[in-house]
């Protein structure tokens, strides 16, 4: 199969259309063979009530672009992905601007992906450092509880 940075990324965007990732105004912006990147405004939107980012926030932008990066190694016609582990560390404030999510595959299993997801803001600052796990499944036909 041959890697289609511009078909993955209208890919990514097209299916966070009515999800959380449309709500936090995730948007797919690079992908490479290993890695996936999105973006996330910070506004009041996603602030806690200090009136800086919400950990919550981070954690949903590190699990959208983990989860998505996960699919691009799987045939979607029979896998599925699900999140069975994330972990963050909080590391610097952040109450405005643009920070962006960097999922990088750490291992790529038959059966479970581990990805690591660095948060940095527009100098490069890392706002949050992240770990997920997804785990592979077989895709469940209509029905199938």
């Amino acid at each position: 199969m041959t890697f289609d940075k511009e078909k993955i990324l209208q890919y990514c965007n097209h299916v966070s259309k009515n999800t959380l990732m449309q709500t936090l105004n995730i948007e797919y912006t690079d992908a490479g063979e290993d890695f996936l990147v999105a973006t996330m405004p910070v506004n009041s939107s996603v602030h806690q009530p200090m009136g800086l980012l919400h950990g919550g926030a981070s954690v949903a932008l590190a699990e959208s672009v983990g989860s998505a990066a996960s699919m691009l190694y799987v045939n979607s016609d029979v896998s599925e992905i699900r999140g069975i582990e994330i972990s963050a560390n909080h590391l610097k404030a952040k109450r405005d601007g643009i920070v962006t999510a960097t999922a990088k595959i750490v291992h790529k299993g038959r059966s479970i992906h581990l990805w690591e997801i660095r948060i940095t803001d527009e100098n490069n600052n890392l706002i949050s450092l992240c770990k997920l796990t997804n785990m592979v499944l077989p895709k469940r036909k209509n029905g199938d509880k």
